[in-house]
């Protein structure tokens, strides 16, 4: 590790996701990794029923298993007019198919739904856990807006294309990196969970 530097795993495999805490988390002295630079790392059931609970369950058993801290969230689509859905399930929306068979299954669940009746929520839970798996901080994030009837953009993942920021009247896919590193679910979880993981820092606990 860097001098001065503390290691935080994040508890995810998805690159997209890895580069966007590390940009928000790497400013302020933490070493960031990936469950990539580990082989050994644990394939964790997310049967939790909840983000909040899935969030805790990845970031404790992943923590116990490496001997490390480590951050883990979890995050999904949850649009009113499908009461909720797709929900904790939104990264299997659409069964083992990838980000285009699940947002075709959105589109087609929504098919003749008003687009003033298209209202959504990305939705995310962040949970920090010590090495030894106990669970030290938690926040959550929300970002509203609504879902399209065709993707448009390319930056993003998941459901991006399709998620309208209604206050700037386009898509994450059309936004860019750095607009949604200050508005979406999982940047608002983040900077509501970072004074609690600097006051551990600053407590001398973080080894």
């Amino acid at each position: 590790m860097k001098p001065n530097s503390h290691q935080l795993i994040l508890g995810t495999t998805n690159s997209h996701k890895g580069r966007e805490l590390a940009q928000l988390l790497e400013p302020f002295g933490f070493e960031i990794r990936t469950l990539k630079d580990f082989p050994n790392a644990l394939d964790v059931v997310e049967d939790g029923d909840s983000f909040a609970a899935n969030a805790r369950l990845k970031a404790s058993k992943q923590a116990q298993h490496l001997r490390a801290w480590v951050l883990a969230d979890d995050s999904g689509l949850e649009v009113a007019a499908l009461g909720g859905a797709p929900g904790i399930y939104s990264a299997r929306y659409a069964g083992t198919g990838g980000d285009s068979d699940n947002n075709a299954k959105l589109l087609n669940e929504l098919t003749n739904v008003p687009w003033e009746k298209r209202d959504a929520r990305y939705y995310c839970h962040v949970a920090l856990a010590d090495p030894i798996g106990a669970i030290r901080a938690e926040s959550s994030g929300i970002c509203g807006g609504r879902i399209r009837t065709t993707g448009s953009g390319t930056n993003g993942f998941g459901y991006d294309p399709l998620f309208e920021v209604c206050e700037y009247h386009q898509t994450f896919g059309e936004l860019g990196p750095q607009v949604k590193a200050a508005l979406s679910h999982r940047a608002r979880a983040m900077r509501a969970i970072l004074p609690q993981l600097l006051a551990i820092v600053a407590a001398g606990e973080w080894h």
